[in-house]
C-alpha cells in the first residue's frame, strides 16, 4: 500500500488512480490515515467475502474436533469475565 497526503491527491488525482488499479492508497491528513482508495475490483471482492456465510457442518470432523479441544491462551482468559453472566 503506498500512502499520499491529501494536498498531493488533489494535486495528482489522475496519476494516483493509476496506482489505485494495482495496489491500495492510503490518502493522510496531517499524518493520520483518514480513507483508503480501492480498485472497484477489490471493493467488490471485499463485499463478496463479508457476504460469504460457513458453517461448521462443512468442516472435517478431525477439524471440528481440533477446534473444541482449543483452549484460550492466558491473556485471551483474562476476558472470560466479560462473557460470564
Amino acid at each position: 500500500m503506498q500512502f499520499f497526503k491529501s494536498t498531493e491527491v488533489a494535486k495528482r488525482f489522475g496519476a494516483i488512480a493509476q496506482v489505485v488499479q494495482s495496489e491500495p492508497v492510503c490518502v493522510q491528513s496531517y499524518g493520520r490515515p483518514q480513507m483508503v482508495m480501492l480498485a472497484p475490483a477489490e471493493y467488490e471482492r471485499l463485499r463478496r467475502q463479508d457476504r460469504r456465510v460457513y458453517s461448521t457442518s462443512t468442516l472435517p470432523p478431525s477439524l471440528r474436533a481440533a477446534i473444541a479441544a482449543t483452549k484460550p491462551s492466558e491473556a485471551a482468559a483474562a476476558f472470560n469475565h466479560e462473557v460470564e453472566g
